[in-house]
């Protein structure tokens, strides 16, 4: 990930933020503080890493259309690397300006499987770069290379199906999780609002240290909070992980299902105990 502007306005926002949470420092609300600071620093580098991965996933689906439309152009008889740069300006989205890069490679009479290796580079996908890896040695080694195309086509065809099936019978699953995420912070917010202050206030009508127990309330009320701050941050970010396995088959696909979750927690968090605090 290359960084940006953005990436630096974000880190320099989030440690000024988490350097003015030290003058309340021992009051409540300076956790949150802090963690709301840490969040404004990761997020730009979350809002980008979620970007990339939807441009990648575009990239993938315009792929499968490219290899297609060269398969078809091959079946006809028409090279391979003049296939390439007959299909120059059709539009394939993001994946058109690779394209057209890879057709002005071959047009300057760069060797066909020097200018995949660079389309392969610049797309930045495994997926495209071992197709391309296929393609390539496919046209050097010679043979039936509309057919090796066809077969390659085949197989990413099957491959993206295989994926869209797979995302649609667990995505019932990837609502479960954000369902059982939501119970879990709804118990949490009323133990913390609801049930301690009731075991507080009888607590404190008690026979023992009457005073003692009013003395220390506050700052055990504050710990409480803390501590149960914490266990939905820890609870979000691990939910999310888990979810992205499920869904995607990738704990690094969870990171924006964790990055949601854990801001959920913090806005949640704050909202409730602006109304019940």
């Amino acid at each position: 990930m290359e960084l940006r502007k953005i990436h630096y306005v974000g880190m320099v926002l989030g440690l000024l933020i988490i350097g003015l949470s030290f003058l309340i420092y021992g009051r409540e609300g300076f956790f949150f503080v802090i963690g709301l600071g840490i969040i404004i620093g990761i997020s730009p580098f979350m809002f980008t890493f979620i970007g990339e991965a939807r441009i990648n996933q575009q990239k993938e689906e315009m792929f499968l259309e490219f290899a297609r439309n060269l398969v078809e152009s091959v079946k006809t008889g028409t090279p391979i690397s003049k296939s390439i740069v007959n299909m120059r300006d059709k539009p394939y989205g993001v994946l058109s300006v690779h394209v057209r890069k890879l057709a002005n490679q071959i047009s300057l009479g760069i060797p066909l499987n020097e200018a995949l290796k660079v389309f392969a580079r610049d797309v930045e996908s495994k997926s495209i770069s071992r197709v391309l890896t296929l393609i390539g040695q496919a046209e050097r080694a010679g043979g039936d290379i509309g057919e090796i195309l066809e077969n390659v086509a085949g197989a990413v065809s099957m491959s993206d199906k295989l994926k869209k099936e797979r995302k649609s019978a667990i995505s019932s699953l990837v609502v479960q999780g954000y369902i059982i995420f939501f119970v879990f912070m709804i118990i949490i917010l009323i133990m913390q609002f609801k049930i301690i202050p009731m075991l507080s206030g009888i607590a404190e009508v008690s026979e023992i240290g009457i005073a003692g127990i009013q003395a220390g309330s506050s700052t055990g009320a504050e710990e409480i909070s803390s501590s149960f701050l914490y266990l939905l941050v820890i609870q979000g970010f691990f939910s999310g992980l888990v979810i992205g396995k499920l869904a995607e088959g990738s704990v690094k696909a969870g990171i924006k299902h964790s990055f949601s979750l854990v801001l959920l927690s913090f806005m949640i968090s704050a909202i409730a105990g602006f109304l019940f605090g």
